[in-house]
């Protein structure tokens, strides 16, 4: 076999190869397209609930699938989340502790009031009760003393929802204190989490900083992974060197 019939053989073999290892990794892609989803666009994408992509904008915590976790957004953050609550917390409960003194004012007032208006119905039975019993002959007189008696009645029927209702007001206000011992607590839980979480830090430190490190490999022998073992430029410097010798 002359030279030329050797290089003509050679140049068949590496164009069939070639074409192999292009069709080879054309149905990878096509086959990984239709099997994992692509996080090429995102990043920061995510799969979650049985290969469902997810990103940042649209991530939903669910109690069904344990990985991957959430983003660390501020959404997500624990003790960002913690500290909103208590402070959001104390805020409205201060607010409410006002609502519910305006609402005990309004209903001293009207205590008031309803004991200066019977006052003024206790005078005006006794002036009643005097021109009844001068002139026990004329209706009106007998019928408006019964009537500011009644009148009387109802004025005590006020005074005391009045005074029921501020007594109503005064367990909300001792039922309230039980938000500050809420807040207490998870403040109690803010502190563990950072005291843990420096610890944490402080356990895994290192002298090198993790820009100067070395990148891991993407195969190590004995590993599973069979995705990018080879990559297409190994694969061309391979058939280069085949072709040099």
């Amino acid at each position: 076999m002359t030279q030329e019939e050797l290089d003509a053989l050679m140049a068949e073999d590496l164009s069939d190869l070639t074409s192999s290892v292009d069709n080879t990794n054309t149905d990878n892609v096509s086959d990984t397209s239709l099997d994992e989803p692509d996080l090429t666009e995102d990043a920061d994408a995510v799969v979650q609930n049985s290969g469902h992509v997810v990103t940042h904008d649209n991530y939903r915590v669910s109690s069904i699938s344990a990985w991957p976790p959430p983003p660390p957004t501020d959404d997500h953050k624990v003790v960002n989340q913690l500290d909103d609550v208590t402070k959001d917390s104390e805020k409205k409960a201060t607010e409410m502790f006002d609502k519910l003194e305006t609402i005990s004012g309004f209903c001293l007032d009207a205590e008031n009031t309803s004991n200066d208006a019977k006052t003024c119905i206790a005078r005006n039975i006794e002036v009643f009760e005097i021109l009844h019993e001068k002139f026990p002959n004329v209706q009106t007189f007998s019928e408006l003393l019964e009537l500011n008696k009644n009148l009387d009645n109802k004025i005590d029927s006020i005074i005391s929802n009045v005074q029921m209702g501020q007594d109503e007001i005064m367990m909300t206000m001792d039922m309230m204190q039980y938000q500050d011992i809420h807040r207490q607590k998870i403040e109690r839980v803010i502190n563990v989490m950072r005291a843990l979480s420096k610890y944490m830090n402080s356990l895994f430190e290192g002298k090198i900083d993790d820009e100067k490190r070395v990148g891991s490999a993407m195969h190590i022998e004995g590993d599973t992974t069979t995705e990018d073992v080879v990559s297409n430029a190994d694969i061309e410097a391979l058939i280069n060197s085949l072709g040099k010798k």
